[in-house]
C-alpha cells in the first residue's frame, strides 16, 4: 500500500515529528509519497515571478530570512515565532536525510514541474538515538582506536541531515578518484571551499587535545565506509588511532583500492615504527601539500 503526503514538506511546522508520526502508522513494507520545494526550485519560482533586479532584491532578503534565520541562534526564535516553521526553504539533501532518519528508504525522487516528488518504503522505527547535525559546528560519528566509535568535530560543508543519506549517495554515485563519493550532491558551494582549504577540518584539532586522533594516521572513517574496508585492514586500522594527515598525502593514490593499499602499507610500517613512520610520513605529506598542491576534496 502507498501513503501520500498531500501538501508541502516545507509547510509541515515540525517535519520530523510529523514523519515519525506517520512512520508510527504506516506498517512496515508500504510505501511513502512527499513532495517538497527545493532551494533551487524555490529560487527559480521566486525569478520568474518578479522582474530582473526586484527578483534579485526579494531573493537576498529570503535567503537572509529563511536560510540564515533557522541557523542562527540569536535569530532562530524569532523566525519560528514568526513563521510557526512553515513555508521553509528545504534542501534536496536534507529532505532525503530527514526521511531515512525518520526510517524510511529512499525509492527515488523526481522533480515535477516547481516541486519535487520522493518515493520512500518504511524499513525501519525512527532513529531516535540518533542526534542530526543543524549548526555551523557539527560532530560526525567515527571508528576510532579498538573499534570505538567517537565523534570528531567539524564545521559544517555538507546540508543539515547529510549523514543520514551517505549509504544512499555511496550505491548511487559510488567513488570517484582519491576514494571520496562521486558528485557528492550533499556538498554546499561554500563548503567545497571550505574543504580545499581545511577550514573545515579546525575544530578536529580539539579531537587531537583529547587523545582521539594523532597528527599522522589513517582517516578517521564513518561506520558505513569503516565497512568497505577488507576485515583484515579494518583490523589493522583499530590498532592505532586515526590522524589528521592521513597517508593520502603522501601516497597519492587515485582510487579506493589504491587508497586502501596506501593505508595497508602505512599501518604495517606504524605498527613496526612508530615515530620513524610518522615522521617520514608526515614530511612526504607537507611536502605534496605545499609543492604539488596535493587535495583530498
Amino acid at each position: 500500500m502507498s501513503y501520500t503526503v498531500g501538501c508541502r514538506l516545507n509547510d509541515i511546522p515540525h517535519i520530523n515529528k510529523y514523519l515519525k508520526n506517520l512512520n508510527s502508522q504506516i506498517p512496515l513494507g508500504d510505501e511513502l509519497e512527499v513532495n517538497f520545494e527545493s532551494k533551487e526550485q524555490r529560487k527559480e519560482r521566486i525569478f520568474q515571478k518578479f522582474v530582473p533586479g526586484v527578483s534579485h532584491v526579494y531573493y537576498f532578503f529570503d535567503f537572509i530570512l529563511k536560510r540564515v534565520f533557522p541557523k542562527w541562534s540569536p535569530t532562530k526564535k524569532i523566525y519560528f515565532r514568526v513563521t510557526k516553521g512553515r513555508n521553509r526553504v528545504l534542501s534536496t539533501p536534507e529532505v532525503l536525510g530527514r526521511i531515512v532518519s525518520c526510517g524510511f528508504k529512499i525509492l527515488n525522487y523526481e522533480r515535477i514541474d516547481l516541486v519535487t516528488v520522493v518515493r520512500a518504503i518504511k524499513v525501519c522505527e525512527p532513529a531516535f538515538n540518533l542526534s542530526p547535525t543543524y549548526g555551523a559546528l557539527i560532530k560526525l560519528s567515527r571508528v576510532g582506536l579498538n573499534g570505538a566509535v567517537f565523534n570528531v568535530y567539524k564545521f559544517r560543508t555538507m546540508h543539515p541531515f547529510s549523514e543520514y543519506i551517505q549509504e544512499y549517495i555511496y550505491k548511487k554515485n559510488q567513488l570517484k578518484e582519491g576514494g571520496k563519493i562521486a558528485s557528492d550532491f550533499r556538498i554546499t558551494h561554500y563548503g567545497a571551499w571550505m574543504r580545499r582549504v581545511w577550514i573545515d577540518e579546525l575544530p578536529m584539532l580539539y579531537n587531537l587535545l583529547r587523545g582521539e586522533l594523532k597528527l599522522v594516521g589513517v582517516r578517521p572513517l564513518s561506520p558505513h565506509f569503516f565497512q568497505l574496508y577488507p576485515e583484515d585492514i579494518q583490523k589493522l586500522r583499530t590498532k592505532t588511532r586515526p590522524g589528521l594527515i592521513p597517508p593520502f598525502y603522501a601516497d597519492l593514490p587515485k582510487n579506493f583500492n589504491e587508497v586502501v593499499q596506501s593505508e595497508h602499507l602505512y599501518l604495517i610500517r606504524y605498527l613496526h615504527s612508530p615515530l620513524k613512520t610518522d615522521w617520514i610520513y608526515f614530511c612526504k605529506a607537507i611536502y605534496n601539500i605545499l609543492f604539488k598542491r596535493a587535495r583530498s576534496n
